[in-house]
């Protein structure tokens, strides 16, 4: 199977369903293993500035951006860091699904009504994570995004958190994720094998590089597996897309 693939698939099974936690219902699992190597690279990839504002996102829905980051987010609760994941994709919200939780409150109303955070952070049921839910669905999600009141949001919670993941919208979507991949310390870019589009992805990285955003680099998601085994995830550096 090639990389990529000249049409892309769409699915609603992750705004449905949620997604699959296995790093935290199967540690010991192979999957899990390549998700605390995504972490440790992640970790690995600044030497000089601690990693605090992460940010997964994909050229695409339906590449598993939010399987990925989810599971990624379990990975640094085990390790004993203190995690916020934020439900940043405002138009197909999925954490509250996936972590079964109410989403009547959540980020857009903390924007909208200037609402105290701490009032609106959730136990997501595995320890040392925490999650706020996404909120109603608001009328203008790329101008809430990018509002004085969010990165004064990011900077408090930078303060009381070691990792602030967001899950955001896929690139080529909405302005969104491009407005506030410039604001986090990095971007992770997931490319799923199969579904992934050659020049989606290279425009991505334009746009990454357009607002100056940090690429710290792609995971290779739900890659085939060869003479009849393999992990289904890799982790690769640097502006990556291949030709």
């Amino acid at each position: 199977m090639g990389l990529f693939s000249r049409t892309k698939k769409l699915s609603t099974d992750t705004i449905d369903n949620g997604v699959k936690l296995i790093a935290a219902a199967k540690p010991k699992d192979v999957i899990s293993e390549q998700f605390r190597t995504i972490r440790t690279n992640i970790d690995f990839s600044s030497v000089d500035k601690q990693l605090k504002t992460l940010l997964f996102t994909s050229s695409n829905v339906s590449e598993g951006k939010s399987t990925v980051s989810a599971n990624t987010a379990v990975t640094w609760a085990q390790q004993g860091k203190r995690v916020l994941f934020i439900d940043a994709d405002l138009r197909r919200p999925t954490l509250h699904t996936t972590f079964g939780l109410n989403n009547t409150q959540g980020l857009s109303t903390i924007l909208t009504q200037s609402l105290d955070f701490h009032d609106h952070v959730n136990d997501s049921g595995i320890e040392n994570l925490t999650v706020i839910t996404s909120g109603p669905v608001p009328p203008n999600p790329a101008e809430l995004l990018n509002s004085k009141r969010m990165k004064e949001l990011l900077a408090q919670v930078e303060q009381e958190y070691d990792v602030v993941m967001l899950d955001v919208p896929p690139l080529l979507s909405v302005t969104d994720t491009q407005v506030l991949a410039a604001s986090v310390d990095g971007v992770i870019l997931v490319v799923r094998q199969g579904v992934a589009q050659q020049a989606a992805v290279k425009r991505s990285v334009e746009l990454l590089e357009m607002v100056h955003a940090k690429l710290l680099g792609y995971v290779l998601n739900d890659v085939a597996p060869k003479n009849g085994y393999g992990y289904g995830y890799g982790y690769g550096y640097g502006y990556g897309y291949e030709q």
